[in-house]
């Protein structure tokens, strides 16, 4: 008698159809792990027995419904249907002993298909506690504290989707250009090979976690979403800075170390830069029309860090790589330098025209709505390449700007922001000085052409 084929597993049939959203699985639960980390937040430090984190529940609930969103896709629909059949059964028909066996049953997680019915009855009855929860409107450090905790449980214990069972995951962590993952290879013979391969798989990880960010979105459950990853990279570029500093110890090649320790020091200012600066208190801001673009801003300044570091490391080992042909959106530090050149020359020209209508009310309004239609534009495209020390004065100026009110521009309020107007003027001459100073722009004009052509479009 032939013995027929068993039906293979409809978890490893969904794990093939659905690769990229088991991927988000698995990096949302990293993340809500992280997030209740209160060293991971990037409020000030004020004290925290008074206060309120409903905004950090709110977003912990809305990657909670995202998880769920996940689940009910690669759970197929005619499973779905007996979960909730079975849980409809355990309440109104099982006795206790009957209804303890079906727990215990669940809880042995001997298959991933328990396991992930599991983490979907968890997820489920998550959601609900934390919705009743949300309904006081104020959250205690110790109840946000306590949910995390039962959060971390839940996730660290499940057998078969727990992202910290290992430290480095095969099946999500790889290197996916073939270019570099050819250079890793090549370093067999070196006694560092294993330490450069985790190097470049951590600078992976943070571009697969980047690209889970949609920067295009408007939705509030997106938008959590993607703030609770940033937090997540927060904590990893930790571990990554740890990690390169012991590695820094154990390389005998002088230039290879100078490397890594320059690496290691642009991931610390930077990251310095998103989250002490870009998205400090961030919680507390989330109703102004500008919360998508601080989300923007900060995925682009570690999307364009961690695509120089790969080349940066790339070149060390192989010579000549080139990071345009590595990654589509890549700009070169040359090309860095020229646009943000170009666009404080606009941003300048703009305050300068200001400062000439000052005597002119209507005028003066007209060049100011113009300045802060400019300044959305610079704030999408070009604060990420400002250096970490000149960042907080032209995000101070920004704010300041953008809650200037037309009727106190066309009065006599005009003249306190006159005086910072002329002084931002001063410290834009001074910031174009130090850039033409920059050794990649040297013998290269602006191009005016573009200049005349961005200043128009916001005219």
């Amino acid at each position: 008698m032939i013995e027929k084929d068993l039906p293979e597993d409809w978890v490893v049939i969904s794990r093939n159809a659905n690769s990229l959203l088991f991927c988000e699985l698995d990096l949302l639960l990293r993340a809500l792990d992280r997030f209740f980390t209160i060293e991971n937040l990037t409020a000030s430090n004020d004290e925290l027995t008074t206060r309120n984190f409903y905004d950090e529940l709110t977003t912990a609930r809305d990657a909670i419904l995202r998880v769920l969103s996940i689940l009910e896709i690669v759970i197929p629909e005619n499973k779905k249907n007996a979960y909730w059949f079975q849980k409809f059964a355990e309440t109104k028909y099982l006795n206790a002993r009957d209804r303890d066996s079906f727990r215990e049953n669940l809880y042995k997680q001997d298959n991933p298909e328990k396991g992930l019915y599991l983490l979907y009855d968890s997820f489920v009855n998550l959601k609900g506690v934390l919705a009743d929860i949300l309904r006081s409107g104020t959250i205690s450090y110790m109840g946000f504290s306590n949910i995390g905790h039962m959060i971390d449980k839940e996730i660290r214990e499940n057998r078969y989707f727990n992202p910290f069972a290992r430290d480095i995951n095969p099946e999500f962590d790889v290197i996916s250009n073939a270019e570099i993952s050819e250079i890793v290879k090549g370093l067999q013979a070196c006694t560092y090979k294993k330490h450069v391969s985790i190097i470049f798989l951590y600078l992976f990880r943070f571009l697969r976690y980047l690209g889970f960010i949609d920067v295009a979105a408007h939705r509030t459950v997106s938008l959590h979403t993607s703030l609770i990853i940033l937090i997540l990279l927060r904590s990893e570029i930790n571990t990554f800075h740890i990690y390169v500093e012991n590695t820094i110890r154990k390389v005998t090649e002088q230039d290879l170390a100078d490397l890594l320790n320059a690496l290691s020091y642009q991931f610390s200012m930077e990251s310095r830069r998103v989250f002490q600066q870009e998205l400090r208190d961030i919680h507390r801001k989330k109703a102004t029309p500008h919360f998508r673009g601080k989300i923007e801003n900060s995925h682009g300044i570690l999307k364009n860090l961690t695509e120089q570091s790969i080349v940066q490391l790339a070149n060390y080992f192989k010579p000549g790589t080139r990071g345009e042909e590595l990654f589509v959106s890549y700009l070169t530090k040359v090309q860095q330098s020229i646009r943000l050149r170009e666009d404080i020359v606009v941003l300048h020209r703009f305050v300068v025209l200001i400062e000439t209508r000052a005597g002119k009310p209507a005028e003066r309004v007209r060049a100011f709505e113009s300045l802060k239609n400019y300044m959305v534009y610079f704030e999408s495209f070009t604060f990420r390449l400002l250096r970490h020390d000149d960042y907080e004065e032209f995000a101070r100026f920004f704010s300041d700007m953008q809650a200037v009110k037309k009727e106190t521009l066309s009065g006599e309020g005009y003249r306190k922001i006159m005086d910072k107007i002329v002084y931002f003027k001063i410290y834009l001459e001074t910031t174009l000085r130090h850039i033409e100073n920059r050794s990649e722009l040297s013998g290269k004009d602006i191009d005016m052409e573009r200049v005349e052509n961005l200043l128009g479009q916001y005219l």
